[in-house]
């Protein structure tokens, strides 16, 4: 079996707010195909880890090198505001624990936005989405709005619209963190079919165990560092894909979701 390419390469990263550091001397390898679950307490890190490794956050120090398949390197940590944002779009989706979702948007909407920000019509975009929803088993929810969709079907809605413009990696940060055991189940289910079950990456922040066992790496960490790495185990992404799931009509153009920070 062939070891997945490398997709993020993360070296020697620092961060610090005031006195705390909050990354204290990084290093991190994810590998295309891998579901990476990032765990520690509150405090630890994990989430400033997975900014940085998105480019939402630059670190003090250490460099990010993104390899897309097919493409040149991108040093992501080099990358001005602009370039860091478009890299974002066009090779990167989000899912959040409260799956900021905009509330006037009915949920096909709310998935079609990133491809209608890349510059897909609006037919094409809203048929795409229509797809990925069915796909993620809410056929008949396309016109619903937030207040209309349980917190299941909303993380649901959270993400088709990280997967609609068919990113490499997709960020997840505590994406069942606000749900029942049963429900969260599920969603990560949805979550790890859409990702790894189509060769793509996941790299998920998480204080839940069950949903850490999971994916198919462990990385535990504290203090700023990382302490604990269960690298072994990685699957080969070539038998994975084709599960199904919709394509996008941009190719690899952008996911569009956080939309404070990730996208701006």
């Amino acid at each position: 079996m062939n070891r997945p390419s490398p997709l993020l390469a993360a070296r020697s990263l620092t961060k610090a707010y005031g006195p705390t550091r909050a990354l204290d001397g990084v290093d991190l390898t994810v590998h295309a195909g891998e579901s990476v679950a990032i765990m520690g307490p509150s405090g630890s890190g994990k989430t400033t880890l997975m900014h940085v490794l998105s480019g939402i956050l630059l670190p003090d120090a250490g460099s990010v090198l993104f390899t897309a398949p097919g493409a040149e390197p991108t040093e992501i940590t080099t990358l001005n505001e602009e370039a860091r944002a478009r890299l974002r779009r066009e090779r990167l989706g989000f899912v959040f624990q409260d799956g900021l979702l905009l509330p006037e948007l009915t949920a096909q909407e709310n998935v079609a936005l990133p491809l209608l920000l890349s510059g897909v019509p609006r037919p094409a975009a809203e048929a795409h989405a229509a797809q990925w929803l069915a796909a993620l088993g809410l056929d008949g929810m396309q016109t619903r709005r937030l207040g209309e969709l349980s917190g299941g079907q909303a993380q649901r809605v959270a993400i088709a619209r990280a997967q609609v413009a068919d990113p490499q990696v997709v960020f997840a940060d505590e994406p069942t963190g606000a749900l029942d055991s049963a429900t969260s189940a599920s969603v990560l289910g949805a979550l790890l079919d859409s990702t790894v079950g189509r060769g793509r990456t996941l790299v998920m922040v998480t204080h839940d165990q069950t949903t850490a066992d999971r994916c198919s790496r462990l990385v535990r960490v504290q203090d700023g560092r990382i302490v604990a790495d269960s690298a072994a185990g990685v699957a080969d992404a070539a038998g994975a894909a084709g599960s199904g799931a919709p394509v996008s009509p941009t190719g690899s153009a952008g996911s569009v979701t956080h939309w404070t920070e990730a996208t701006r």
